[in-house]
């Protein structure tokens, strides 16, 4: 069965089958799932989204399939879907579903100002997990942020501030999830595990590490390849493999993220900016910067 692909305002009919919803503009849809709540469309239907969706699953969410791989949802789990992965709903008990979703656009994800260097390489590479189970203290957190975010978008999307603060309250959501997913993933090494770590996996958790250290300054795979002590076609393949991304998409999601922060709170202009980041000039690092961003660098200081 083909998956249907939708987008965020394809999405929106959602709000027929929510206790509280909202929307912001074309950056993201909120809904609340309370018990009884059942929407009149075909949900077993593969579908993708081509930006993220996160749930926050409370009550009645059994199973989830994303990317053909059926999951099993704990009551109070987080639930992270990235963009264009293929969703189907699994068994879901609609008579006691109490669920908050999220689903935010491509360009609102790609808009959001995480500090690269305050995150653990090894478990932004492990975050394709797509189930969490939550603490009760997590869950809290997680629930809070969601409902701020469903506050915000009811303010007017056109005032200065409005837009930043959801950039900046998804930002913490994130950053939440990542310190949910540290502490398993410490409570799981302090196993003695090194007997099973191939060394695939440790390549991969390497190459991260190297990448959050030198990505300001080095952007070619060939460089952390020759770090590894392998060819770079090798690092390529099992970079793919492991992560569901090239070596090269990672390296340059580092370098934007650094980018948009610089241009966005360090106070320095583009082409000092430029130099930070290792380019030539301000007109090779604006090409790069638009071509990974679809604007350049002054459009998004602006934005």
């Amino acid at each position: 069965m083909k998956e249907q692909s939708i987008e965020l305002d394809h999405i929106k009919h959602i709000a027929n089958f929510s206790s509280d919803y909202s929307s912001f503009g074309r950056d993201y849809v909120f809904s609340r799932l309370k018990p009884g709540t059942h929407p009149a469309l075909n949900y077993e239907s593969p579908w993708r989204f081509n930006g993220m969706t996160l749930v926050l699953a409370l009550e009645g969410f059994k199973s989830i399939e994303v990317n053909l791989e059926m999951l099993e949802v704990s009551p109070a789990s987080i639930i992270s879907i990235h963009p264009d992965s293929i969703v189907r709903m699994g068994e879901i008990d609609w008579s006691h579903l109490e669920a908050y979703v999220l689903f935010m656009s491509r360009d609102f994800i790609r808009d959001i100002n995480l500090d690269m260097n305050v995150i653990n390489a090894s478990v932004l590479m492990s975050h394709h997990k797509p189930v969490i189970k939550l603490s009760d203290k997590e869950t809290e957190l997680v629930r809070r942020y969601l409902e701020l975010l469903h506050l915000n978008a009811s303010e007017d999307e056109k005032s200065l501030y409005v837009k930043s603060i959801a950039r900046n309250l998804v930002a913490a959501l994130v950053y939440q999830i990542m310190e949910a997913v540290s502490k398993r993933k410490n409570e799981t090494e302090e196993e003695p595990d090194s007997h099973s770590r191939s060394r695939r996996v440790s390549y991969v958790h390497d190459f991260m590490t190297l990448v959050n250290r030198h990505h300001g300054r080095e952007r070619s795979v060939g460089f952390y390849a020759d770090k590894l002590y392998i060819s770079p076609k090798y690092l390529s393949l099992i970079i793919k493999e492991s992560t569901g991304r090239s070596a090269a998409e990672w390296i340059d999601e580092y370098v934007i993220l650094e980018a948009k922060n610089l241009l966005r709170f360090s106070g320095k202009n583009i082409q000092q900016i430029a130099y930070e980041l290792n380019f030539t000039n301000q007109s090779s690092f604006g090409k790069y910067f638009k071509h990974l961003t679809g604007m350049s660098p002054s459009e998004f200081q602006r934005s």
